[in-house]
């Protein structure tokens, strides 16, 4: 990851609207209708239902989705106690993390106020208006006080993430790590180095999981917390040993699991290789551990090691926690957040773990095949299963234990909810972006000198995405880049037409015409094209000279589809290649196939775009159910396009029975379940909700991409290549910067994946 400048971070927080977060209407306000229903007179209808029953106010309100994210701001990350005021960017961004990753509204909540007794009256006046309370950067003791206060008070769940997000994600990562190491919960002896909210909830979450009171050493700034200290608080005390050591290396000695929530480099390899075969190191201290990566696995090669860092296996994130824990817990309208709940996200968490990692996984954290082991306890924080995951396991603990107040029957259901709420932001771009950075690739822009081009590829380059290559006149892109002040230090422009390219060009045009003897090129002929800039970039990836190729704002794409074909080729698997674009909207993600490569396609073009779908929607972790479209339903239509995709689903059906698809059929009837599953009972997709949607020629599905695009949803991506032998993509002059920046992302991630499949080979 790139170094982020103080002046990054400012203006990150202050460009177009200051802050992260907003509201924003979620119903009609158009009409003098609209606002009569939305104030008065309509609104004091729910209100005399509220009034008398408080528990409609889920029914009537967004009650039911907002958490409250509420600090005093006396322990704000590592800067300490700088007040409330200052930690209001960090509440704002933890009310961002909960929308982005489970769809909840926050309001960030800065209460100047120290004294408990005040700040619990405070949050207690305020608590109707909320599903959840999220505290947040409070200072121990006092934070012990607080949360077991309201928890007891109030009827809405309450947690201090800093207390128990990290005892959650540790302890499934613990539980894990003990599996792999072969170690009985109930035999092991733990050091824990640090006694503040987040150690003491750790340690109590640990007993809950199996370790055994008298095997735990807990040790403070002051040294080991033994039965000859004095003056110690109530947690403290929970947790004095009668064993006569007095520093941390000593509690080491023998040690089975050592836990840091203290400070950096406070850990030797010494102490480490004092432990017990096999040892358990979780050193969290951030943003540096009480030990490096480095030092810990150099000292003892049968460790298994944890940080609270990114850029090393094994991060213990409580992201992977708190947005879901409080998703399943608003879902069935919990009185509290209980230890039935907390340790069913532990469960779910470490399950999750052990299953097969989707490919979209393996590419955002450097292309390694992940799978459960040492350097790999818990899941990635980019994993799209959390939700579906953490959530139900967390609501199913609520039912179960008799905390929740409403129930869910039909879980399936519940889990294709919680998958159309993921829908409702950019994670998809996200997620892919942070694929891209961690290994950036060489792409080629063939276009340079347009200015959208230009500004894509010099953002792509700022953000660490790619190592662009601008294929041009280097003084027309100077000029370009000039008058639209973009900064062109450390990226490569390579004039095709110029004297020093014509020894590559004479190279590539013999390898042209070698590969394409038999389809009529002569050397000659190859080198006249090698002037062309869309076969001069492609030739650049068929050769490994560059990643990815980038086309489209000036080049008619059907002559750059052609070149394509003969250049790169068409994956031998398959006789087409098409293109998808994603859209992700307030229903949910869907895939659309094919909106640019195939005008007309026959039945066995369509049979191959359904079949590259599936690979395509698979990567993006998503298990495709695929609608086939026409504009008549299962065989109505005897003739035209209709008989055409009713042809290409029988031989669909009958070549690949395993393939979630059906057809032909209406939009209408993709769509709606309901509908389609009343009308044509004997549908292959009975039950479920299709995300894929197969067009039956270009013009339906480019109208129908678009049409998405004008009525506003909130993201999309593509036209994403699907079935050529390397990473080539094609975009159009309508293509906006953001277009062509998202299409460049792709085509890095598909480079990525691409190198990956070689190497495994």
């Amino acid at each position: 990851m790139s170094k982020i400048t103080k002046e990054d971070a400012l203006e990150y927080h202050r460009s177009g609207k200051p802050g992260k977060i907003e509201v924003i209407p979620t119903k009609p306000y158009s009409t003098q209708m609209d606002l009569s229903l939305a104030y008065s007179p309509g609104v004091a209808e729910p209100c005399l239902e509220i009034e008398k029953n408080p528990y409609d106010a889920y029914e009537y309100t967004a009650k039911g989705n907002l958490v409250a994210v509420i600090s005093n701001g006396t322990a704000v990350l590592g800067l300490g106690d700088i007040g409330a005021l200052a930690g209001k960017p960090v509440m704002e961004g933890k009310g961002l993390l909960f929308k982005i990753f489970a769809g909840i509204d926050v309001f960030d909540i800065e209460v100047d106020e120290k004294d408990p007794d005040r700040f619990v009256q405070a949050v207690k006046a305020i608590a109707p208006t909320f599903g959840g309370i999220n505290l947040e950067d409070i200072k121990a003791p006092e934070c012990f006080e607080i949360e077991n206060r309201l928890k007891k008070e109030l009827n809405i769940p309450v947690m201090h993430d800093d207390q128990h997000g990290t005892a959650i994600i540790s302890g499934a990562g613990l539980i894990n790590a003990l599996e792999l190491q072969n170690k009985r919960i109930e035999d092991v002896r733990l050091v824990v180095n640090g006694a503040g909210a987040s150690a003491i909830s750790c340690t109590r979450l640990y007993m809950r999981l199996g370790i055994k009171r008298e095997n735990i050493v807990m040790v403070d700034s002051k040294g080991v917390i033994n039965s000859k200290r004095e003056n110690l608080n109530a947690e403290k005390k929970e947790f004095v040993t009668d064993r006569d050591i007095s520093t941390l290396a000593e509690a080491m000695a023998g040690a089975d699991v050592f836990l840091g929530l203290s400070r950096a480099d406070i850990l030797t390899p010494e102490m480490i290789q004092s432990m017990n075969e096999r040892p358990i190191v979780f050193a969290l201290a951030n943003p540096n551990p009480e030990i490096s990566y480095e030092k810990a696995k150099a000292s003892r090669p049968d460790l298994i090691f944890a940080t609270g860092r990114s850029d090393y296996p094994n991060q213990i994130n409580n992201v992977l926690g708190f947005p879901y824990i409080f998703r399943g817990a608003l879902d069935v309208h919990a009185s509290q957040i209980n230890e039935d709940m907390k340790l069913a996200a532990v469960y779910a968490i470490a399950g999750l773990a052990k299953e097969r990692v989707p490919e979209v996984v393996n590419a955002a954290y450097n292309i390694k095949r992940i799978s459960f082991g040492p350097e790999y306890i818990i899941p990635k924080a980019l994993d799209p299963r959390l939700l579906t995951c953490v959530a139900p396991a967390v609501a199913k603990a609520a039912i179960d234990s008799g905390v929740a107040g409403k129930e869910i029957t039909d879980w399936d259901a519940y889990k294709n909810s919680l998958r159309a709420r993921m829908g409702y932001d950019n994670k998809l771009m996200r997620g892919l972006t942070d694929m891209a950075k961690q290994n950036p690739k060489r792409v080629v822009f063939a276009e340079a000198n347009h200015v959208n081009m230009l500004t894509a590829a010099v953002t792509a380059y700022k953000e660490g995405i790619c190592k662009p290559i601008l294929l041009g006149n280097n003084e027309m892109i100077a000029k370009t880049a000039a008058r639209n002040n973009l900064d062109l230090t450390g990226i490569e422009i390579v004039n095709l037409r110029h004297d020093d390219e014509y020894e590559r060009r004479c190279r590539y045009a013999e390898i042209l015409a070698k590969k394409r003897e038999r389809g009529g090129i002569t050397v000659d002929e190859a080198y006249e094209k090698m002037f062309d800039r869309t076969y001069f970039g492609m030739m650049m990836v068929e050769t490994g000279e560059a990643d990815a190729f980038i086309t489209g704002t000036y080049t008619n794409y059907t002559e750059a589809v052609e070149i394509a074909k003969n250049v790169i080729g068409i994956r031998p698997e398959y006789n087409h290649f098409g293109s998808m674009h994603i859209v992700s909207t307030k229903k949910g993600t869907y895939f659309l196939a094919d909106t640019l490569i195939n005008p007309h396609p026959n039945e066995d073009t369509l049979v191959d775009i359904a079949r590259l779908s599936v690979h395509t929607v698979k990567f993006f972790a998503n298990e495709p159910v695929m609608a086939m479209l026409s504009y008549s339903n299962f065989g109505a239509e005897k003739s035209g396009s209709a008989a055409k995709v009713h042809r290409a689903i029988e031989k669909l059906h009958e070549n690949y029975p395993e393939l979630l698809i059906d057809g032909e059929m209406q939009l209408n009837f993709a769509m709606d379940k309901t509908l389609r599953d009343k009308t044509f009972p004997f549908n292959k997709l009975a039950g479920m909700d299709v995300n894929t949607l197969i067009f039956p020629n270009l013009s339906s599905a480019n109208l129908a991409y678009k049409l998405f695009l004008e009525m506003g949803v909130n993201d999309s991506v593509g036209p994403i290549q699907m079935g050529l032998n390397k990473p080539i993509h094609f975009t159009d002059i309508e293509s906006s910067p953001r277009d062509i920046l998202n299409l460049t992302t792709v085509a890095v991630v598909d480079a990525i994946v691409m190198e990956q499949i070689n190497k495994n080979k």
